[in-house]
């Protein structure tokens, strides 16, 4: 088969998982100069205020990395191509950079927006990649998400997900239950290398309050979840394992 034909066909079967998925939401990646891979669902756990802050805090973002690297999609001479996603004031960047330089820059420059509380900056290092590896993360972010939607006990709706070079990033308002069974779910996938968890643990009675639909209007009560990565720093807990036969590890990233 045609490899530009096979990418198409990639890209559009994505788009039908991910709308089977119930994976479209008013929260889309940020992007400078490259295609995204993440996916969202129509109804989250953060409120309605929550969910505008985090959208705005993208478009910010997004702006201002483009101001610095430019905005030619694909192009000779391009420095960097960064995804941004934004969940509870945490920014979680992803996507290429020629230089740790470059790396650098993005996640200084993402953590001078108003709002945003921490960087998680996972850019990679290298050659930055090709519509088909564009094609590849967006095709591996669906599997991912119709996986999460498929398995039981599993609030899809409450995570958003993100794909680069075969890690999977899962963020999102969940049990310690729930995350574990996403992680480990998502890393039996195939094609999947890792699985880097990003939540914010929750308890059973936060999360059935918040799953309430009288409960997603902005309120100021903070609640009884604990912050988005405050036990530790990243990369300091020992990875868990996923499930028999998981195709990819599974580690947890809680966020500074």
């Amino acid at each position: 088969m045609n490899h530009a034909l096979l990418i198409s066909r990639r890209a559009l079967l994505a788009v039908a998982a991910t709308l089977a998925a119930g994976s479209i939401s008013g929260c889309v990646p940020l992007i400078v100069g490259g295609a995204a891979a993440t996916a969202t669902v129509v109804s989250d756990r953060r409120n309605v205020q929550e969910q505008a802050n985090d959208k705005n805090i993208n478009a910010n973002v997004n702006s201002a990395l483009k101001k610095q690297f430019g905005d030619n999609a694909m192009q000779a001479g391009d420095t960097a191509r960064i995804n941004s996603n934004a969940y509870l004031g945490v920014v979680l960047l992803t996507g290429d950079a020629f230089s740790e330089k470059a790396k650098a820059q993005a996640g200084e420059i993402a953590g001078k927006i108003d709002g945003v509380k921490s960087v998680s900056n996972q850019i990679h290092v290298g050659p930055l990649g090709s519509f088909g590896d564009d094609a590849s993360d967006t095709w591996l972010t669906s599997k991912v998400m119709a996986k999460l939607a498929s398995t039981y006990d599993i609030p899809s709706r409450a995570i958003v997900v993100t794909s680069h070079l075969g890690v999977v990033y899962l963020m999102g308002m969940v049990t310690q239950h729930e995350g574990d069974l996403a992680a480990a779910a998502a890393a039996e996938v195939s094609g999947v290398v890792r699985v880097d968890k990003l939540f914010r643990t929750i308890s059973q009675s936060e999360a059935a309050r918040l799953d309430n639909f009288e409960n997603k209007l902005p309120s100021t009560s903070k609640g009884s979840s604990s912050g988005m990565g405050e036990s530790a720093t990243i990369g300091e807990s020992a990875p868990a394992k996923g499930a028999a036969g998981s195709g990819g590890a599974v580690e947890v990233m809680p966020v500074k």
